[in-house]
């Protein structure tokens, strides 16, 4: 906890399997994905991100932060090219995501939707997202505003991800952080707590269950190659 000095250690909680009742052999660390829409060398939103990481792993958490540095446009390269295949492999890997995007034009920026139109629908049939977990954030250089995170939600929904209710808006976030780029102690850094704790703990109850809870019955009278080529087919 040395690492988190706007933490009070008395009333932090690191998420508990057993109070939540989740299956003992479901132990591993968490695996959270966090991905941010800002190529500045001083990005308030990475910034943010890196915050909610060191929350998380305090929580008991794995993460990864992705670096949108060099993802091509989509549809401007091959799905083979590294930064893309690091991103799909990443999305594979993680158990829950969190997102976090600056507002730009009342929207969240171009870098934050091109990543998430990189991560696809269906990979041979299997959905790389379904099921996930999903925290919502963004960052805003004026007053505080919540185009971006109710954007993010509507993609998160169509991604199939059981996006949490709680959810994260630093307005003037110039302001938030110090000469350190660290998060300086305020309601809005209590939020960002509120919301990783609350994503941890939906990916505890939520893994070794998603396979359950996303099985439907259309997907059941359709093969795998079948979703696939449905959902893969090019436009003529």
């Amino acid at each position: 906890m040395t690492d988190l000095p706007n933490i009070d250690t008395a009333l932090f909680e690191r998420p508990s399997s057993d109070r939540l009742g989740v299956p003992q052999n479901a132990e591993h660390a968490p695996k959270i994905l966090l991905l941010y829409g800002s190529l500045r060398e001083r990005s308030f939103s990475r910034l943010a991100v890196e915050e909610a990481a060191r929350l998380l792993t305090a929580m008991g958490a794995e993460t990864r932060i992705f670096d949108p540095k060099g993802l091509p446009l989509p549809d401007a390269a091959d799905a083979s090219h590294p930064k893309v295949d690091e991103l799909r492999t990443l999305a594979q890997w993680s158990e829950g995501m969190v997102w976090c995007s600056p507002e730009r034009h009342g929207a969240m920026t171009g870098i934050m939707k091109a990543q998430i139109d990189w991560i696809p629908l269906s990979l041979g049939g299997v959905r790389p997202t379904q099921g996930k977990t999903l925290a919502v954030m963004q960052v805003c250089g004026g007053s505080q505003s919540f185009n971006t995170v109710n954007q993010l939600r509507i993609l998160g929904r169509w991604m199939r991800m059981l996006t949490i209710p709680n959810q994260s808006s630093v307005p003037k976030a110039f302001m938030e952080f110090d000469e350190n780029n660290r998060m300086k102690p305020s309601p809005f850094y209590d939020r960002i707590v509120d919301v990783m704790e609350e994503l941890v703990k939906f990916t505890l109850l939520v893994r070794e269950r998603s396979d359950l809870l996303t099985d439907r019955y259309s997907e059941r009278k359709e093969s795998a190659e079948e979703i696939s080529k449905r959902v893969n087919q090019r436009a003529i």
